[in-house]
């Protein structure tokens, strides 16, 4: 497993590959517009060619690029809908020229049309987003810490959008959030726990869907339902947990990035770095 974090675009995409380096990244993540929505920045022939020769020049193995925030294919406001549509398109198209091997994005709420008919919208809003889509880039859902009517908090209900009969032909991917998960219930503290949790999740979605890791620990404890990072070992998962997961067999082909703060996010990667055997 490789290891590494989510970084600034600040002043250009082309940035990015080295303020990975300089943090110790091996691999990391990526905005390409703003979280909060608005005007996406111009790709052009120049950032994109300075992109891909820092990735070179700085040894990152991989980028995986995250969707904006406001991403809802649940919601009841058909403006969000398509712009949720329109916008996941968008950053598969970027990251594709990017060379990016992924986007991750959240899914949304159920909050406004209720499960049955949210989830309806949620498979046609996918749909819509991956018809006649070429590009080399692979989406991936991530998991939901499960506050309130977040998608995908449990692994049925990851398993039931990749593999719906309407998306498997776009062969979606998954990210694996650590703190979302054990916000969910399911417990990562121990080798024991951690077996457990990935049988399950290879029964119920498959392990050959789980592209990345989002490596967090929580601020709260188990099935706490809450969205709160914490640095590694200093949370709830705890430092034995982490040991395991990134030694984990099963996951050694599979990336991790951290997502927490960045006042210690240089040693979260450097203490993961010591735990990978």
């Amino acid at each position: 497993m490789k290891i590494g974090c989510h970084v600034s675009i600040a002043k250009g995409v082309e940035n990015a590959p080295e303020r990975a380096a300089v943090l110790g990244c091996e691999v990391f993540q990526i905005f390409t517009r703003s979280p909060q929505g608005g005007r996406a920045p111009e790709l052009n022939e120049q950032n994109i060619t300075a992109f891909k020769s820092g990735m070179k020049k700085y040894h990152q193995a991989e980028c995986l690029v995250h969707t904006p925030y406001f991403i809802n294919y649940g919601s009841g406001n058909g403006r969000i809908f398509y712009g949720s549509v329109s916008v996941v398109r968008q950053e598969l198209e970027r990251a594709s020229a990017l060379g990016a091997a992924f986007v991750v994005t959240h899914l949304g709420s159920f909050k406004y049309l209720g499960q049955k008919k949210g989830f309806a919208q949620l498979i046609l809003g996918l749909e819509k987003t991956l018809k006649d889509y070429q590009g080399s880039a692979q989406l991936l859902l991530e998991n939901s810490a499960g506050a309130g009517d977040i998608i995908g908090d449990s692994f049925e209900e990851i398993a039931a959008v990749v593999n719906h009969p309407l998306l498997k032909k776009f062969k979606l991917g998954v990210c694996f959030d650590t703190c979302h998960a054990f916000a969910s219930g399911y417990d990562l503290r121990t080798p024991t726990a951690v077996k457990k949790t990935l049988a399950e999740f290879d029964e119920t979605v498959g392990l050959d869907k789980l592209r990345s890791l989002h490596l967090n620990d929580s601020k709260f404890p188990l099935s706490g339902r809450r969205d709160r990072h914490e640095h590694i070992g200093s949370g709830h998962i705890g430092k034995n947990g982490f040991a395991d997961i990134i030694n984990h067999p099963k996951l050694k082909n599979v990336n991790g990035y951290l997502e927490t703060e960045h006042d210690r996010v240089e040693e979260d990667i450097a203490f993961l770095k010591e735990l990978r055997k």
